[in-house]
């Protein structure tokens, strides 16, 4: 990935999900913090003289081995790497000593330059914790709450508010104050070589990734599409949503990227997805196979600017030209997901900050539909809402790493309207369905202790 970067092959987003790796978000967080240090690595490299000492190690290698073994979680790899850079522990640490000598400085961050230790994302990025979403196909909360305490964790009860997730720290975690099923540990907390997750008991998630699938909440039965699927983790949500029971129709045009996905849904458990490397404007809405579809989850490419584990040699910021052809793409795809006969709820979602790419996507898209649809104000209590672009926009939701401690995203849930028909609703199906208990039908809601065990895991 580091070594197209400095190619000009694409930018580390694309690069990294057509790498085939399966575990996306852990390799798109190792490049981004490698490229973050990338300076001081380089310096190091020379101080240490290990490039003229090993001759056949790729410079791109040796700086990913340098950041993992001095910088980030221990090495994890095997094999003849892990030798190489352990011969070398005592040299690199002693000129990462001088360096920090030289510069008056004791912590690793201080060796950084201003624009590099804070995030392009915000300061606020590096309080975003880590969200684990609980795969109830395979186990159920209270159950992974217990396999957590037994490895030494300590289970706080369910949050009460923002400032008790940014307050986490150690081996502590909560239960998440908006969504069921999520649970909340603190940001550097590392779970991708847990027994959980590579069971997939567990999926390791962004909180503002759940809420597409949450706020379409299909009932279980209930035909569905998910547009742009890869890497997969919405649709496995969608599938716990449904209880492996009904259909789901998932679509990507790469590849690589469907492959990684089958790897993912598969460890998921999940059964009941017809999974297509397919551009999903060459679908055919009238295709009696499609014809009991009720639901689609709509998150097309964007710009990625929401992102928060972004660093520098990455694309900046979109120039205008490409957010127009992003938006028109989008606005195309929209269309497109709407004019599926049978469709009931659709939610349209992007990891873009950019009001061109969401907003004004939105408004265009239900002007040419005029009263056919009508935007839901989903999820109230959800404290960040839509720009005011449009009457109607308060009804999107927007997330940030400042406001909400998440990816930076937007959610725009719309419902077919029908004459005498109820006013939308601001919950989905499956929560009026299946109501958590202990807060009537209030989302987030704490799960109560389950009759019949999943798979527990010991």
């Amino acid at each position: 990935v580091l070594a197209g970067l400095e190619r000009g092959e694409g930018g580390l987003k694309s690069l990294v999900y057509n790498s085939g790796f399966p575990h996306v978000r852990q390799l798109y967080a190792l490049v981004s913090e490698t490229l973050r240090y990338a300076s001081v690595l380089e310096k190091l490299l020379d101080g240490a003289a290990l490039l003229q000492a090993e001759k056949k190690l790729p410079p791109q290698l040796a700086k990913v081995l340098v950041y993992d073994l001095l910088f980030g979680k221990g090495l994890k790899c095997g094999g003849r790497w892990k030798a190489l850079a352990r011969r070398h522990r005592a040299r690199l640490e002693a000129e990462l000593a001088r360096m920090k000598v030289r510069q008056k400085v004791s912590r690793n961050e201080d060796l950084l330059a201003p624009e590099q230790a804070v995030s392009p994302a915000g300061p606020a990025a590096s309080q975003v914790p880590r969200y684990v979403r609980v795969n109830t196909l395979k186990t159920c909360v209270d159950d992974v709450i217990d396999f957590f305490k037994r490895q030494g964790y300590a289970y706080l009860g369910k949050a009460a508010s923002m400032e008790e997730l940014k307050a986490l720290s150690g081996k502590k975690f909560l239960l998440d104050l908006h969504l069921p099923e999520l649970l909340v540990f603190p940001s550097q907390t590392d779970l991708h070589d847990n027994l959980l997750y590579t069971s997939g008991h567990i999926i390791l998630q962004d909180k503002a990734s759940c809420l597409p699938a949450f706020l379409l909440g299909p009932v279980a039965g209930s035909h569905v599409i998910d547009a742009c699927a890869a890497p997969g983790n919405k649709t496995s949500h969608l599938a716990a949503i449904l209880k492996n029971k009904g259909q789901i129709f998932a679509f990507d045009v790469d590849p690589k990227r469907v492959a990684a996905m089958n790897t993912l849904l598969t460890r998921a458990g999940v059964t009941g997805c017809q999974l297509a490397q397919q551009d999903f404007l060459t679908v055919d809405p009238r295709d009696p196979k499609y014809s009991r579809v009720t639901h689609i989850l709509l998150d097309p490419s964007c710009s990625g600017s929401g992102m928060v584990t972004r660093g520098p040699g990455q694309e900046v910021a979109p120039s205008a030209e490409r957010l127009q052809a992003l938006a028109g793409f989008q606005r195309r795809v929209l269309n497109h997901a709407l004019s599926f006969p049978a469709l009931q709820r659709l939610v349209y979602s992007t990891c873009s900050l950019h009001q061109e790419e969401n907003e004004d996507v939105v408004q265009a898209v239900l002007q040419q539909w005029g009263s056919a649809f009508r935007l839901v104000t989903a999820f109230p209590s959800w404290p960040c809402r839509g720009l005011a672009a449009f009457s109607g926009a308060e009804s999107c939701l927007r997330a940030s790493p400042a406001e909400t401690l998440t990816h930076g995203f937007f959610v725009a849930v719309l419902e077919r309207y029908r004459e005498g028909a109820a006013a939308p609703s601001s919950l989905p199906a499956a929560a009026k369905e299946n109501p958590q208990p202990g807060e009537g039908t209030e989302p987030g809601a704490a799960p109560k202790k389950k009759k019949k065990k999943k798979q527990r895991v010991k």
